[in-house]
């Protein structure tokens, strides 16, 4: 079981990891959430940095490229992806052809573009507003949305991929788990606070289920690439809910 644990650590951030693979990828997903809170607290402790120097928008910054850095982008990378390939491509093998081209084509900058500044606004006012708790939230959440995809959706390549190994043997069990890891761990950073905690999941179902009906209509399953922009956009998706619950409240 802990074999898991070191492939999703090795999968999901920058830092060295001692011991052994898990056979079976799939087996990392339980551990997704946890990894997701780990990066949480480090890109919280970033924004935290920020504001004790009595800037906002500089822990903002700093969380924004932390997050870049921790994962090597790879999850911006599929953002990119997605979006030049399922914006740019005619049909399912073009799309799938034009996201397996590494440069970055017009739709994927105006996607990067957007993502980074929406991240750098939402990020600014939850770190003025002192809602930290949000930021990590956001970060489980989205690894969370990972292995909902991964269980639910076919992988769309006949060859191989770098998400094959986590889509083949995932199943019901891994998204049971791992939600309600997500669950337990969420209702810990938002406690006493229901509202925020069913807010928070709202958002993150809206977002799984939207990129998952787009990827099925445009490629017929998803990719790694998917997998990284659902990422990306649960992670927004959240923050920017975060951001108005305080801002109207």
């Amino acid at each position: 079981m802990l074999k898991g644990l070191v492939t999703a650590l090795r999968t999901l951030q920058v830092f060295t990891v001692p011991g052994r693979e898990a056979r079976s990828f799939s087996s990392a997903l339980y551990w997704f959430p946890l990894v997701g809170l780990l990066l949480g607290l480090l890109l919280a402790g970033l924004g935290w940095l920020g504001r004790e120097a009595g800037w906002d928008g500089l822990g903002a910054a700093l969380a924004v490229v932390g997050a870049l850095v921790l994962t090597r982008g790879m999850h911006a990378d599929g953002l990119a992806d997605v979006a030049d390939g399922f914006w740019g491509g005619r049909d399912r093998d073009a799309a799938l052809r034009i996201m397996k081209d590494p440069s970055v084509g017009s739709y994927g900058a105006l996607a990067l573009g957007s993502m980074l500044l929406l991240k750098w606004v939402v990020l600014e006012r939850l770190i003025a507003a002192g809602q930290f708790g949000w930021i990590v939230c956001g970060v489980i959440l989205a690894r969370t949305a990972q292995v909902q995809l991964a269980v639910w959706l076919p992988y769309a390549r006949s060859g191989g991929g770098t998400a094959r190994g986590f889509v083949e043997g995932a199943g019901p069990g891994h998204a049971l788990l791992s939600g309600l890891a997500a669950f337990l761990l969420t209702v810990l950073l938002f406690r006493p606070a229901p509202a925020e905690t069913l807010l928070a999941f709202a958002v993150a179902g809206l977002v799984v289920l939207s990129v998952g009906w787009l990827s099925l209509r445009k490629i017929g399953g998803i990719t790694g690439d998917v997998l990284g922009a659902v990422s990306e956009v649960t992670e927004i998706a959240v923050w920017t809910a975060g951001a108005l619950f305080f801002l109207l409240a």
